[in-house]
């Protein structure tokens, strides 16, 4: 089964929720509800930019140039968001126009400036897997010629030498010659047997019952959470639109609360006052990138038109929230918001 389940259950209230909106699909229909939005400026067209510009007198004779180290920077610094605050699962997701987005890119060359979703999902892949797993699950690469350069996440599922947690991450080795079942390497001075047959270079959630069993079971991605109550990692998904974010949902009744981050939303405090925070069990926090999530939605043919090019994005979602009001910097890139937008929202993370 997919790593995808993994999700935090968080019941801080008896307060039930509205039902979401949800994306048909095979349809393509938004079921509306309508959302007071007393934040924001009617009219105000939602994607376009509001900052003015005054261009250098006599033009500008000096360049720029953005170099790989910055561009393998900015996943790292959104892992370590991902990590410190507990996400379960990072969707990547294009928000360019059709016709702009890259065709025939080659998969195995460096595509930070070719196909930016696949570098991002690529990197950020690479920082969730326990480092003493890479080299066996991630062949050489150009977008990770500079992995040294990454932070370490440092999850529970990283082991340390001397730490013993009841679970681990393992990837297959062989067969034991003459034996039943198959290696796995765990990270610790000898791999482990299992009993279940199963190729090599397959990632494996494995639970030790004991800190001297020597014959663990493998267990479904899901188990350290649900059972264990362990922080488990994220897993990546990439979408090729904002649509597809709700639709291709790895949950059987998908995000049963979302909320979508804009500089015309509310604030945080107005749209969760105390006593009014949702139960949820799978939430779905949306960044957008420079221009918004107006943007993406207005260049998305599944919702375009029907959301009147992008003006209308706020009934994606059941919360429409401005994690930063009156910020210092016209702009807020997407590695920012991520640690600002979950801190603003951390108490609806918080058990009681």
């Amino acid at each position: 089964m997919s790593r995808f389940e993994r999700a935090n259950k968080v019941n801080t209230s008896k307060t039930t929720p509205t039902k979401p909106k949800r994306i048909d699909s095979k349809t393509n229909i938004i079921q509306k509800r309508k959302v007071a939005h007393e934040d924001e400026e009617p009219g105000k067209t939602a994607w376009k930019p509001s900052a003015m510009f005054t261009p250098i007198e006599g033009g500008r004779q000096w360049t720029l140039t953005f170099s790989a180290d910055q561009q393998i920077a900015i996943p790292g610094r959104i892992g370590r968001a991902l990590a410190v605050f507990n996400v379960d699962e990072v969707i990547v997701y294009d928000d360019s126009p059709r016709e702009e987005r890259p065709r025939r890119v080659d998969p195995a060359s460096y595509t930070a400036d070719t196909d930016p979703c696949h570098f991002l999902s690529h990197v950020l892949s690479y920082l969730e897997t326990p480092p003493f797993m890479r080299k066996a699950l991630f062949p050489l690469h150009q977008n990770l010629r500079l992995a040294g350069k990454l932070p370490s996440l440092d999850m529970p599922h990283h082991p340390h030498p001397r730490e013993w947690i009841p679970y681990r991450e393992g990837v297959t080795i062989s067969r034991p010659k003459g034996k039943t079942g198959t290696l796995v390497d765990v990270g610790l001075d000898e791999p482990v047997t299992i009993q279940d047959s199963i190729p090599p270079n397959t990632r494996l959630t494995l639970h030790f019952p004991t800190e001297t069993t020597l014959t663990p079971e493998a267990v479904h991605p899901s188990a350290p959470r649900t059972e264990g109550g362990y922080y488990w990692g994220f897993s990546v998904r990439r979408s090729a639109s904002l649509s597809s974010v709700f639709t291709e949902s790895p949950y059987e009744d998908g995000y049963d609360v979302s909320i979508g981050t804009s500089e015309r939303g509310q604030t945080v405090d107005r749209a969760f006052p105390p006593g009014k925070i949702p139960d949820f069990k799978h939430l779905l926090v949306v960044f957008g990138g420079p221009k918004g999530i107006e943007y993406a939605a207005g260049n998305d043919e599944e919702l375009g038109k029907m959301l009147e090019e992008g003006t209308r994005t706020r009934e994606l979602f059941d919360y429409w929230i401005n994690v930063l009001p009156r910020q210092g910097s016209r702009t807020i890139r997407t590695d920012e918001a991520v640690f600002i937008g979950l801190t603003a929202l951390g108490r609806l993370f918080e058990e009681e």
